[in-house]
């Protein structure tokens, strides 16, 4: 199953504190922006993270 970037975040979120699960700045900038309520919105997730990766300096914004 893959996930999108909204399952990303999620697991990203809910993970334990000393967990070094990571995910990639294409999705951890974009989805911290939004409110707390649209970081809980699939739809809202996955279209600000598209926004943001066609931004033309997406790839080297880190």
């Amino acid at each position: 199953m893959i996930k999108d970037a909204f399952d990303q975040w999620l697991e990203w979120v809910g993970k334990p504190l000393k967990s070094k699960l990571a995910i990639p700045v294409e999705i951890w900038r974009p989805a911290s922006e939004l409110s707390p309520e649209d970081q809980l919105d699939r739809q809202k997730v996955n279209e600000a993270v598209a926004r943001h990766k066609e931004e033309p300096d997406a790839s080297r914004q880190a």
